[in-house]
């Protein structure tokens, strides 16, 4: 069968992966006005709770979506698309599995889609988990050529993040780091608790280490910074899981809005002197767009809703940010696509230098 994607070269770069080998898939041969500019400026984020659904029920209206706002780059989380590899084998998480029957007719379902208008003019990275778990993907013009594509926080060539959490691609001027961040759970426990403090240090350690370059941090984030970030602060203070209330007072309620969670949070927006691009234009509560994940329309979360997917942008890129937007609204999941997340949009402003101007 033909291979659709290639593997990543040993320097940490990757080839050029598309979804196909001509230009017959809408890919334009004209000038556009991202070879003008070289640099991307404008940025789609999305937890699609499963790509594959959203390619079966929802992918006209998503795709009506994206030509219409026409970004350079599209970052998805919960990808949950198993990674290539035959049962106990090592898996290859760069490349979709199609070993089996069931998984061939997903992965040609998804290529399909892929390669159809307006998704022919991008190229594809994946980091996939084993199975049907999360998983992050990465669409770039093809007229855009990224220096090099990571797929961990380390930097390390061919390395994935477990679960496939982490896209890193650097442009001449910027980084981009798509990540989906893992839940904080409701316990104490290593898959829980442990496991999102881990991460939360490993993210504040990238972004002191790897400030020589403005960074856009994007993705599901899994964290309500700020009371205005979540439509009924006192439900999710208080929310439990049976009955249970962790021994630190800091972990306890929603998972995402926990004191421990939003106090980490800050601390990583101030040591990596970032600032979140949606709140610097909306400073004020919106109860009708101003959350990116709505809870289930039946039952007690219906209407509770939180802000945890963002663009994080370095301070020197703050005041060349155009719009930061969430694309969905109200409770009946408007303009989420089926997703139990919306897109979040980001425009800079282009033709603009986004060199560091505070170098630390």
């Amino acid at each position: 069968m033909k291979r659709f994607f290639q593997a990543v070269e040993k320097d940490g770069s990757s080839k050029k992966p598309s979804v196909s080998s001509s230009r017959e898939n809408g890919e334009s041969t004209e000038t556009s006005r991202e070879e003008e500019t070289k640099e991307p400026s404008k940025f789609l984020t999305w937890n699609a709770n499963s790509l594959y659904l959203r390619v079966k029920n929802n992918w006209s209206e998503f795709s009506k979506f994206v030509m219409s706002f026409d970004p350079d780059v599209i970052a998805i989380q919960e990808v949950r698309m198993p990674a290539a590899g035959s049962k106990g084998a090592p898996k290859s998480p760069g490349e979709l599995k199609d070993d089996t029957n069931p998984s061939r007719q997903e992965k040609q379902t998804l290529m399909r889609a892929l390669s159809s208008p307006p998704f022919g003019n991008y190229r594809v990275w994946w980091s996939l988990a084993d199975s049907k778990y999360a998983g992050t993907a990465l669409f770039v013009k093809k007229c855009f050529k990224p220096k090099s594509v990571f797929f961990n926080l380390d930097k390390i060539a061919s390395k994935h993040e477990p679960d496939g959490r982490v896209i890193l691609v650097e442009f001449e001027t910027f980084r981009l780091l798509n990540t989906y961040a893992p839940n904080n759970g409701w316990k104490e426990e290593e898959n829980s608790f442990q496991r999102r403090r881990k991460w939360d240090k490993r993210i504040l350690e990238f972004v002191k280490q790897y400030s020589d370059k403005p960074l856009i941090w994007c993705g599901d984030l899994n964290v309500s910074h700020e009371e205005i970030d979540v439509s009924h602060p006192e439900f999710f203070s208080a929310a439990k899981q049976n009955g249970y209330v962790p021994p630190n007072k800091e972990d306890c309620g929603q998972p995402g809005f926990t004191l421990a969670e939003r106090k980490r949070f800050g601390n990583i927006l101030r040591e990596g002197k970032l600032v979140d691009a949606y709140r610097f234009l909306h400073p004020e509560k919106d109860m009708e767009r101003g959350f990116s994940w709505s809870g289930n329309p039946v039952g007690k979360y219906r209407g509770k809703r939180m802000r945890i997917d963002y663009f994080i942008v370095s301070e020197a890129l703050k005041e060349k940010i155009v719009s930061c937007e969430l694309h969905g609204q109200g409770i009946e999941l408007q303009g989420f696509y089926g997703s139990d997340h919306c897109p979040v949009s980001l425009v800079l402003s282009a033709n603009s230098s986004f060199q560091n101007e505070n170098p630390t």
